[in-house]
């Protein structure tokens, strides 16, 4: 009998140890975010990881980890990179959509099946995919491609005048939006059709240019554009080129065509590589995003989804963009239309 309680003495006592074990253990469980731009080597995404840092200095159980394809946009590297990350537990899924069906069928069904949260940033998931993540944080891409396209109406021609839009992937959700975007501000018309002198733009014969994110690809389009004996107006929907160390080198030539507006360049995005062009007048107008906000967001939501089990209370948050110009030296400026979160 002395035994018999001696015995239950002594697993009280485990019992209880391993209680406060269990529950020391919860309050410095560490939740592993991971963050995947479309590329991994862009310091758009970098900035987005550098946001999901900023958020996890101020809880002490978060950590975020950054991947994505190494060079370029590749609907299947990012597929591979996702299935990487699951082998290393992660806990969330913070994620730019470079191809919607496919990193859906690939992956995000099985995040689904496995209660892995996924959010989307910068690029959402088409609309029948939006089940498959609890929130996008990013700019309201229809809306930047009109501002885009309304920036490019100050350049119009009396009579009709040419454009060159271009991307990075015809199947990639948010530059398609611009698109769009750019294309209704320019014509008035929803339908998305090329432009074939609707409102009296239409759009050069090679274009859409689609550059995958492969930077040389894209400053070499921009340079057979710029090259032509009257070229039409080009009108980036994301940085692509602009992101080449190679860019203020090899459009230097064409300085003075665009700082007298006879050559005109449009560019998304307001990277510090950007605006360093800019300033040199080798692009008209830089409209840029937040993506470093676009990264802090997305982990405050997907903590709170880990960590209190609260889910975002809307399903789109969109954040603003603001215009970039160079007049002897760069000034930026915010559109109130612009903010909308």
């Amino acid at each position: 009998m002395i035994e018999s309680n001696r015995m239950k003495k002594i697993k009280t006592l485990v019992i209880t140890l391993l209680g406060v074990f269990l529950a020391y253990s919860s309050v410095f469980a560490q939740f592993k975010v991971a963050v995947v731009g479309k590329t991994k080597n862009d310091s758009f995404y970098m900035q987005a990881f550098d946001g999901c840092l900023q958020f996890a200095a101020t809880v002490d159980d978060l950590t975020c980890i950054y991947d994505g394809p190494a060079d370029y946009q590749d609907p299947r590297s990012q597929v591979r990179v996702v299935e990487h990350l699951l082998e290393q537990d992660v806990d969330g899924i913070l994620i730019a959509t470079t191809n919607s069906d496919f990193l859906v069928e690939r992956m995000l069904k099985l995040t689904d099946k496995v209660n892995i949260p996924v959010i989307t940033f910068d690029s959402d998931l088409l609309p029948e995919h939006q089940r498959y993540r609890l929130a996008y944080v990013g700019t309201n891409n229809f809306d930047f491609g009109v501002a885009l396209g309304e920036y490019a109406k100050r350049y119009k021609k009396n009579d009709q005048t040419e454009i060159c839009i271009q991307s990075g992937s015809d199947s990639t959700p948010n530059l398609n939006d611009r698109i769009r975007g750019v294309r209704f501000a320019l014509s008035g018309d929803y339908s998305n059709e090329r432009l074939t002198g609707q409102s009296g733009w239409i759009e050069h014969s090679r274009c859409p240019f689609y550059t995958l994110g492969k930077r040389d690809n894209a400053l070499k389009q921009l340079k057979f554009i710029l090259s032509q004996e009257s070229p039409p107006l080009f009108l980036a929907v994301a940085g692509f080129a602009q992101f080449s160390p190679d860019y203020i080198a090899e459009i230097m030539q064409y300085q003075q065509q665009i700082r007298s507006g006879k050559h005109v360049v449009i560019s998304a995005d307001a990277e510090a590589i950007q605006l360093e062009a800019l300033k040199l007048n080798l692009s008209t107008v830089n409209i840029g995003q937040r993506p470093q906000e676009m990264g802090r967001y997305s982990a405050e939501l997907m903590y709170d989804v880990l960590k209190h089990n609260k889910m975002p209370e809307q399903q789109i948050n969109y954040l603003g963009f603001y215009y970039c110009t160079a007049e002897g030296q760069v000034n930026c400026s915010t559109s109130d239309s612009a903010l909308s979160r």
